[in-house]
């Protein structure tokens, strides 16, 4: 099991807000500061996300999961007013997700909320 994972970006502060808002509709809080990394906490309480300043490589691609395709929306609106810029709209991906929605964070990371196809045709009752 990962216990965390911690993206390097530019920029922490203005990563922070991005993810801030993209996550929010996940379950996600950002209630760590240690230096110029911030940790982000899930439903559960665990910190198993972290936005680092640092040297940005590679874009990245993280997945995470959602309950219910009502968040895979918000996810994406709000990543997108948040300043991402689209990569995938939220809909079904055959062959891959019964639902899902993709996002480039502003240091071009591939970020997507995503449920499988038993979660997808759960109907939400939120």
């Amino acid at each position: 099991m990962i216990e965390h994972v911690s993206l390097r970006c530019k920029s922490s502060r203005k990563s922070r807000k991005f993810y801030q808002a993209a996550l929010k509709p996940l379950g996600y809080e950002c209630d760590m500061e240690y230096g110029d990394s911030f940790g982000f906490k899930d439903a559960a309480g665990r910190h198993d996300f972290w936005v680092t300043k640092g040297k940005v490589g590679s874009p990245t691609h993280i997945a995470f999961l959602a309950k219910n395709r009502k968040q895979i929306d918000e996810f994406y609106g709000a990543a997108l007013e948040a300043g991402g810029k689209d990569n995938g709209a939220p809909g079904p991906r055959e062959g891959y997700a019964g639902y899902a929605a993709f996002a480039y964070d502003p240091d071009g990371n591939n970020i997507e909320a995503v449920i499988w196809a038993k979660a997808a045709n759960k109907r939400s009752r939120k």
